[in-house]
């Protein structure tokens, strides 16, 4: 808001009268703020009120708990020496009597969930309004003050990293139990909410029940108000892990919760007691009572010897004795030796402390990081070998093949639904998920196949149908190391063919097919090594999700299964909710051979030919569900320094072919390596002379094939 000049009924006005709450200085407000009536007229109003001090926001990270208090940011400051550390002197405060109220722990056979509960009561107290300097510190730090009894415990939470709470001993009724909950049991909070607890979650009960959640949040029901009288100051410690578990489960975020599940410091439990009576005895009044403790404080004596040349060994930084012990004991730490190994006794404040390290963490964060030089790594005097793995070189060689064959990559969830892990040959239980992030993300995927259909889907809903997708990544059989597979996964959908998508004017768009999933998989493997011809189409052996008359296995022989291709099978997409057409294939990057150990790096020397090479085709019948790739296979094994290429161009059936027999066209590249073929009718070779007639050569040369393919018959005209 910006003030100017204004006149107001006709009188003119140079400011505005202003309350507490308009300036943004309280919440609430009984009227206009006034100011001291020897306010200097002019002066910046801010130095006038004493709100001119300087504001620091840090972030304490989860390791530091000891700087969750002003007094351990002050310890930091004075040891990086900015500024001197105060330590005020504590004296303990004597009790003029025995406490009436007696503390109990009783946790039966469980693990404990305090190991140290002490209890004061202060009689005769007046709780009012806090002293002007108590609440101008919490406000200073956006608390809110409530009274003086409440805003004690609060300044020593934030000025020492200690909380406490106050009871109004009036409303506790017979002595205190420290506990765990009990199931069934509810707790009022000051917050005004309603908890519900069980046996993980620490209480501190009276004969009524529940008065107070342990190291969160006070009851309602003995809470301290303007009538309080009488007053028990307790100063606990609590395991974290409990804590921080009970903070969850219930949803608080408390001040208390913040700093108990971090730790803080044991040792100040007492003394944290004592401070908190004396402030009160002086702001309140009253008559402190004796201490009633429960348990005792947990010792942690802890002593590291520190070898000097850790320093230099783990950041370079070169360091004198004298210089390691300066910070360390400015830090709190106890440095006893003279050589270069030094004893260091970590203080109770600092529980992220364990071991040699983390000495060294702190000598050289106080010194500063700066100090230490800046050096070059050392040169490697060669190339470092290839550290990526088979089969992640074979996956970088999938994702480039698909790639170059206009294929996307794209990278789906490992998990899939119960629904479609079933679909997929999974659904086991030991692959689902304890605690899914989604009900239709619940198990782990046994292929890639779900997540990439259910993509093409998504994009087919959205307009864009011709799509082409493939991932490689990992599926799980089951939840033992060696159930875990990498594939190379492709689909196709609508006319996303390889050589293009959608309809063109100089040819007929058309669905993809089998074959295009075949041809996928067969560059990919080609790609890692092994040729088509090496490659078994096994019909009818492909997995249950493919359509068995569409589809095949890709083998190694019997027992080595590289993987499958085809369409996808009705049923499965029916379940899946997608429409086709849609082919895919699965490739087993695990079950390939293992690349055979090569003696150099060299490339094997080049075998040319100065002789022309011929092309012949021929033509066979064969029964209707004779695999074509077994008459390719005999064709190149008739001569297989001869024929160095066998190519599949026509099959027909129809007139002319006899019912049931399907005629096979195979172009066939004959290279001769030694001298010009001749024409030789009458011998058992695919010999030829480049004079003779196409005719002749075919005919010779198909029937000595057929020879050496048992069960087939040349065609009586052949395709040429």
């Amino acid at each position: 808001m910006k003030l100017g000049a204004s006149e107001i009924r006709g009188v003119p006005s140079a400011g505005m009268l202003c309350s507490g709450r308009e300036l943004g200085l309280s919440e609430e407000s009984d009227g206009i703020l006034e100011l001291p009536a020897d306010a200097p007229v002019g002066k910046p109003f801010a130095p006038v009120i004493g709100l001119d001090d300087p504001v620091i926001e840090i972030a304490v990270t989860p390791n530091r708990s000891d700087c969750l208090g002003v007094h351990g940011v002050a310890r930091d400051l004075a040891a990086a020496e900015i500024g001197t550390l105060i330590e005020p002197g504590l004296n303990p405060v004597r009790g003029a009597y025995p406490c009436p109220v007696n503390v109990r722990l009783d946790f039966g056979d469980t693990p404990p969930l305090s190991p140290l509960f002490a209890l004061r009561m202060v009689r005769g107290v007046k709780n009012g309004p806090s002293p002007e300097w108590l609440q101008r510190k919490l406000k200073s730090i956006g608390q809110k003050p409530i009274n003086a009894l409440v805003d004690v415990t609060n300044y020593l939470t934030f000025d020492r990293g200690r909380p406490l709470h106050v009871f109004d001993a009036a409303k506790v009724k017979g002595d205190l139990v420290v506990r765990r909950g009990r199931a069934g049991e509810s707790f009022a909070a000051l917050d005004g909410k309603d908890y519900a607890l069980d046996e993980t979650m620490c209480v501190i009960a009276d004969d009524h029940g529940v008065e107070s959640l342990a190291g969160i949040m006070g009851g309602a029901s003995t809470g301290c108000g303007a009538d309080t009288v009488d007053v028990l100051i307790e100063s606990a410690l609590w395991d974290p892990l409990a804590i921080a578990r009970t903070g969850r489960a219930l949803n608080i975020h408390s001040d208390a919760r913040h700093r108990f599940e971090r730790g803080v410091d044991p040792a100040f439990t007492i003394p944290g007691l004592e401070l908190a009576t004396r402030l009160i005895l002086e702001i309140c009044g009253g008559e402190a009572s004796e201490l009633v403790v429960a348990g005792e404080v947990p010792e942690r004596d802890l002593i590291i010897d520190f070898p000097i040349s850790e320093v230099k060994r783990l950041t370079g930084l070169v360091v004198a004795p004298a210089e390691v012990k300066a910070p360390l004991s400015l830090l709190g730490f106890w440095v006893s030796g003279h050589g270069e190994t030094l004893k260091v006794a970590v203080p109770s404040w600092r529980p992220d402390v364990e071991g040699k390290a983390d000495l060294v963490e702190e000598v050289v964060r106080i010194i500063g990081l700066d100090k230490v030089e800046a050096s070059p790594l050392p040169q490697a005097q060669s190339l470092a070998a290839a550290r990526l793995s088979p089969v992640q070189r074979r996956a970088r060689t999938a994702r480039r093949t698909l790639a170059a064959r206009g294929l996307v990559e794209a990278v789906t969830w490992s998990f899939v639904s119960r629904q479609q892990a079933t679909s997929f040959g999974g659904g086991k239980p030991e692959l689902a998920l304890a605690n899914p992030i989604a009900a239709d993300l619940s198990d782990m995927r046994p292929s890639l196949l779900p997540g990439l259909i259910a993509a093409a889907q998504r994009n087919a809903d959205r307009g864009s149908g011709d799509v082409a997708l493939f991932e490689v990544g990992q599926t799980f059989l089951g939840d033992r190391p060696q159930d875990q597979r990498m594939q190379a996964t492709g689909v196709r959908r609508g006319t996303a063919k390889a050589r293009g998508t959608g309809r063109h004017w100089g040819e007929q768009a058309l669905p993809v097919d089998a074959f295009d999933a075949k041809g996928d998989a067969l560059n990919v493997l080609a790609a890692l090594g092994l040729s088509a011809s090496s490659v078994q189409i096994a019909q009818g052996a492909a997995p249950a999700w493919f359509h068995p008359g569409r589809s095949a296995a890709l083998q190694l022989g019997p027992k080595v299964v590289l993987g499958a291709f085809g369409e996808l099978h009705p049923r499965v997409l029916k379940a899946l909710g997608v429409s086709g057409p849609l082919v895919g294939f699965e490739i087993t990057l695990d079950a390939l051979p293992a690349p055979k150990a090569k003696a150099t790096r060299a490339k094997p020397p080049f075998e040319g030919s100065a002789l022309q090479p011929l092309s012949r085709d021929f033509a066979f019948l064969a029964d209707r569900d004779t695999p074509a790739g077994e008459l390719i296979r005999a064709a190149q094994a008739a001569d297989r320094k001869l024929v160095t290429r066998v190519d599949l161009f026509d099959r027909y059936e129809g007139p002319g072919v006899p019912e049931g027999k399907v005629s096979l066209a195979l172009a066939v590249t004959l290279q001769p390596r030694d001298k010009t073929l001749t024409d030789a009718r009458d011998r058992g070779d695919f010999g030829t002379d480049r004079g003779a007639g196409r005719e002749s050569h075919g005919r010779d040369a198909a029937r000595l094939t057929a020879a050496v393919v048992p069960g087939l018959t040349r065609d009586p005209e052949p395709t040429t």
